[in-house]
């Protein structure tokens, strides 16, 4: 698109060397990090242009990728509030799970993976917790929120625990939380015993409490020094 110069000629903007400029910025990273891959892994560089989000989902779909990983900015709120928010929309648009790190966050081991329930057996959550906790020799913590008639979550947690057990051999604890929000109480859970990573899903039940929160959707991710996960929520689950 031409930009108007202020004597009113059309000035024109020439992409190419921006998109030159980021492939050498993505060339350096890649030869720094490659030294850190094992078990012959490799790292691929593509310079997108366009709508960031409609061209990640369309990338993500094309190559049918099995995870994402998305920094967030640490001081940008503006940034933060857009980028939290694409998550949502990122993992609902591709049904790929979307990993949230902080600035400075650390990713080189799960130990703790917590699982908050919202009041249905997370199956697509629950593999992948799985899986990551097998590779890692991980402790799984199930939570859920304390209520009114609390005998209506234990059934939940009790065949979570199972169908946890039935797929790995990892310690799983389970834990009864108080308080009205889940996404809060999760987070004050996961800083208490220092966890790894928090797997989530996007649906309002992980959205953090209070107006600003509501309006923008923040997911938990947003306020998390902890890495969590968002996976899209399946009916089937």
């Amino acid at each position: 698109m031409p930009l108007i110069g202020g004597d009113g000629y059309a000035v024109g903007y020439d992409i190419t060397s921006d998109m030159e400029y980021a492939a050498h910025k993505l060339r350096r990273l890649k030869d720094e990090y490659e030294l850190h891959l094992c078990s012959g892994g490799n790292i691929e560089i593509s310079v997108l242009h366009g709508n960031p989000q409609t061209e990640l989902s369309n990338y993500i779909q094309q190559y049918q990728m099995d995870l994402v990983i998305k920094g967030l900015a640490r001081f940008n709120l503006l940034h933060r509030v857009w980028s939290t928010v694409s998550i949502s929309r990122l993992a609902r648009k591709t049904n790929v799970p979307v990993l949230a790190v902080t600035a400075g966050g650390l990713v080189s081991h799960f130990k703790k993976i917590v699982l908050p329930l919202n009041g249905r057996i997370p199956m697509r959550r629950i593999r992948l917790a799985a899986m990551l906790g097998r590779y890692f020799k991980s402790t799984i913590y199930v939570l859920s929120l304390r209520n009114e008639q609390e005998e209506h979550n234990l059934p939940i947690v009790n065949e979570t625990l199972e169908v946890i057990q039935s797929l790995t051999t990892i310690p799983v604890q389970s834990f009864i939380l108080e308080g009205k929000n889940l996404a809060k109480a999760t987070l004050d859970f996961s800083k208490k015993i220092n966890a790894d990573l928090i797997m989530i899903n996007t649906l309002k039940d992980f959205f953090l409490p209070g107006w600003w929160n509501r309006v923008t959707k923040k997911l938990l991710s947003y306020k998390s020094s902890i890495p969590v996960i968002t996976m899209e929520h399946n009916d089937n689950d």
